[in-house]
């Protein structure tokens, strides 16, 4: 054991110019040229085979992110537009909620026009403005006399047998009915004249 520890003459001069590799080894070198050669490339040489493996799989990465990229801007499109209609959706059923509630107003003010309660009083321009304002949204009347009965827009009071019609005819209307575009916001409520049975 003592003769291990003792040190031989130039055993020390050695070990300082031992240089250690990455991969623990020690090597002679005195330049960082020699510790290259020592160490061979950093880069190793890939086989044709290689290579092509290599640019066939950036070739699929690339197309993958390109039909990726272009998955994601037409959902984005689609989001785009089913907000768009959603938003005009809300809107249209906003409005029509909002004139369904006035309706009834509406119709006083239609009754008392037809009795000759608003000529000339200060309630006419009001009438007439609120006219106004629901036809530029789209409002309009529903079920007119003489018109044929559709149960989709008119709702049957009475039936009055008749051999002057040959189809169900709106006899009379007894409140008129409201349609906004083409939502029916109340049906015509009327009498109809049905053909006799005779």
């Amino acid at each position: 054991m003592a003769e291990n520890s003792k040190k031989k003459p130039g055993e020390e001069s050695a070990r300082k110019k031992a240089q250690h590799s990455e991969d623990g080894d020690t090597a002679d070198v005195s330049s960082v040229d020699d510790l290259i050669e020592a160490e061979g490339p950093d880069v190793e040489t890939l086989t044709p085979e290689e290579l092509s493996f290599l640019e066939a799989g950036e070739r699929d990465l690339v197309a993958d992110m390109r039909n990726d990229l272009a998955r994601a801007q037409a959902e984005l499109v689609n989001f785009r537009k089913r907000v768009e209609r959603d938003r005009a959706a809300n809107r249209e059923a906003v409005i029509a909620e909002v004139i369904r509630t006035l309706l009834p107003a509406l119709d006083d003010l239609s009754r008392a026009e037809a009795h000759g309660d608003l000529a000339g009083s200060p309630l006419e321009l009001v009438a007439q403005k609120l006219h106004a304002g629901f036809a530029r949204f789209g409002l309009r009347t529903v079920g007119e006399k003489g018109e044929q009965f559709d149960p989709h827009l008119h709702e049957a009071l009475v039936q009055l047998p008749s051999s002057d019609v040959s189809v169900n005819t709106v006899a009379d209307v007894i409140e008129p009915g409201y349609a906004l575009g083409d939502r029916l916001l109340r049906a015509a409520k009327v009498a109809v004249s049905v053909p006799d049975g005779d």
